[in-house]
């Protein structure tokens, strides 16, 4: 069992016949995923080293059935393009996309949000959007939607891991898998201000999974999802959750990096973040080889 994705799903590539949106593709169908149809406007009836494209996200839903579709559009059509595939009820969207206008974002989660409540009230299963901004998910040993190298994730391991930062994620995830204890499931949730997933919302997906013994939690400067995170795992958690905060030197007022990374006044602080893990009993690592060693001492290892 997986989280999120595993081999049955079924995605489409918005944006395959670009050059990020391609190259990726080609490295999602590699890693074993099942790349079942593309969408670029304009260019329905085409395909993409057989993989089928159609103009819209609606037909590759008709037609393929995919349930998971992975963005790769420019900054300025990428909200629309979130949307167009919450409209044709993709249950799982992932943006990729960095550098999407804030207000558009804004709007979109909002929309997305809206159309997850009504799809569960009819008995549906839901609308998730993960991202902008972010290297997407895998289920190690089962199927990329993202961007990941895939040598990191060919074996199934049994830690958790969810972030805010693309590199380390891939750093993180090299690390467990050098250590003989590799992921169940990665996500990257973005770094910027506004994203659709939190880790908040990730965590209950580990807690249930019965392939997944412990969590990695890899936060940064900025906003107040680690804190979320940590009032979550106090109240609700019984699996070990083990943290790294990034950018803990960086100076208030500074944007270090992601567009989400910046503290203002009391707020994203390094300190408000190791206070509220300290009190939900999760332990932080210094470094990220700590990581490790925190986690084998959580596993009883």
């Amino acid at each position: 069992m997986s989280i999120l994705v595993n081999k049955d799903s079924k995605v489409v590539v918005q944006g395959i016949t670009g050059r990020e949106g391609g190259n990726h593709a080609r490295a999602m169908k590699a890693f074993g995923t099942q790349v079942v149809a593309g969408v670029t406007p304009g260019k329905g009836g085409q395909d993409f080293e057989g993989t089928p494209v159609y103009n819209s996200v609606q037909e590759a839903v008709d037609q393929q059935g995919a349930n998971v579709s992975i963005i790769f559009v420019p900054p300025a059509g990428a909200a629309d393009a979130v949307l167009e595939a919450a409209h044709a009820s993709v249950p799982l969207i992932i943006l990729i996309t960095e550098g999407v206008p804030t207000v558009d974002m804004m709007k979109a989660v909002q929309e997305v949000n809206a159309l997850n409540e009504r799809s569960r009230q009819d008995g549906g299963e839901g609308i998730r959007l993960i991202g902008g901004n972010c290297p997407g998910l895998v289920s190690s040993g089962e199927a990329k939607v993202g961007i990941m190298p895939n040598s990191i994730y060919a074996d199934k391991g049994r830690i958790g891991l969810i972030s805010r930062s693309g590199t380390l994620t891939y750093e993180a995830g090299k690390l467990l898998q050098l250590a003989g204890l590799g992921t169940s499931t990665t996500v990257g949730i973005g770094g910027d201000p506004v994203i659709g997933t939190t880790f908040a919302d990730v965590l209950p997906l580990f807690e249930a999974d019965p392939d997944t013994d412990a969590i990695v939690v890899i936060g940064e400067i900025g906003g107040a999802d680690e804190e979320a995170a940590a009032e979550y795992i106090k109240n609700n958690m019984k699996k070990p959750v083990v943290a790294f905060i990034s950018g803990r030197s960086a100076p208030a007022g500074k944007r270090m990096g992601h567009a989400g990374a910046i503290i203002m006044g009391n707020i994203g602080t390094p300190e408000s973040k190791l206070a509220a893990f300290k009190d939900a009993n999760v332990p932080v690592a210094d470094t990220m080889p700590e990581i490790i060693e925190l986690v084998k001492k959580a596993l009883g290892k």
